[in-house]
């Protein structure tokens, strides 16, 4: 073990030990999501448990550091104790056409909550209304929320949602791209009488400060999701103190990195929203054998440990293998690195 990294004060695994414990897979996609139709991804087997690290690809390397900082709480450290056995899911919609919702939605068992992905690049709102039609038309008493990741303009964010609130939305995340977006938008929001609380993801996760979105008075609720917050107990220490309502999200990933956010979620002392982790429905492949899918809108609190066959079957070719290995080694200088 190497000094404590800063975020966790958790002391670091060597980078020979990371690089000796990680397997690199390459998962396929059920449908495009966020323009991905294969989710690579690098695993480490730690002396705690599995644990994974998978930043987006077009992620620098500071901001993948929390990711990595992440794997090594799962990996190397654990989780704090489960308040709860199961925690509640939404069911998540692609920005798909309305013809498809209703494929979408049968790979979840019974889902109580969908959230529908909204203001895709290249898509208009006349189409995001329909997919969202679409979902209340599958699902009738199910709760709705839309999840527009930044892709509005704040008088754009509301337009729309003024034509989404008659569906009786539970919340719209992140409508606008900044903080000084969202607090537009929900102070316009509420000047109209459109019950639509807004909820923050971007401006939690990729602020430098993950607090600001609530001093500012810019959001109803959060949205924190396990590794680009640094770990479990960086995220409930963030909650904590921003005193905001809390949904647990995933940022796409395996069982394996489903079950961190599982650990999150459970841990929370409360937690009034169904999470954003039923998203291995998404996958048309996995690492885990008894795969993190929800059943009857829940998942059970446990582990995920990788099988050998799937982490064969899934292999990242050698190219990618390699490019991975170079990010972890950079990544890991600036995890180890204090900021000044």
């Amino acid at each position: 073990m190497t000094t404590p990294q800063p975020e966790t004060g958790f002391p670091l695994p060597s980078l020979e030990e990371l690089q000796a414990a990680a397997r690199v897979v390459s998962l396929p996609m059920r449908v495009t999501f966020r323009g991905v139709l294969r989710r690579e991804l690098m695993l480490f087997e730690g002396p705690a448990g599995w644990a994974e690290f998978s930043p987006f690809l077009e992620y620098d390397d500071a901001e993948a550091a929390s990711w990595l900082g992440a794997a090594i709480e799962a990996g190397w450290h654990g989780f704090p104790a489960p308040l709860r056995t199961s925690v509640p899911v939404n069911a998540t919609v692609p920005a798909v056409g309305p013809e498809d919702v209703p494929a979408v939605l049968a790979r979840y068992d019974r889902p109580r909550t969908v959230k529908v992905k909204v203001a895709e690049a290249g898509q208009t709102a006349d189409e995001d209304v329909l997919r969202v039609a679409a979902v209340r038309d599958v699902l009738p008493d199910a709760a709705l929320r839309v999840d527009a990741n930044g892709g509005w303009d704040p008088d754009t964010a509301v337009g729309v949602l003024a034509r989404l609130a008659p569906f009786g939305l539970q919340y719209a995340e992140q409508p606008a791209p900044d903080i000084a977006g969202l607090r537009r938008v929900r102070q316009e929001l509420r000047r109209r009488g459109l019950a639509v609380p807004v909820a923050a993801d971007e401006s939690v996760r990729k602020e430098s400060d993950p607090l600001l979105v609530a001093r500012q008075d810019a959001a109803d609720l959060i949205v924190v999701k396990v590794q680009p917050l640094g770990g479990v107990r960086r995220a409930l220490k963030i909650v904590a103190e921003a005193g905001l309502p809390a949904v647990v999200s995933s940022a796409l990933d395996s069982s394996v990195g489903i079950s961190a956010g599982v650990a999150l979620a459970a841990a929370l002392p409360d937690l009034p929203y169904a999470c954003g982790l039923g998203t291995v429905a998404l996958m048309d492949g996995d690492v885990v054998r008894d795969r993190l899918v929800p059943v009857d809108g829940s998942l059970p609190v446990r582990a995920a440990a990788a099988d050998p066959e799937l982490l064969g079957r899934y292999r990242a070719a050698p190219d990618r293998e390699a490019w991975w290995a170079g990010r972890l080694s950079r990544t890991y200088r600036c995890l180890a690195t204090p900021q000044r």
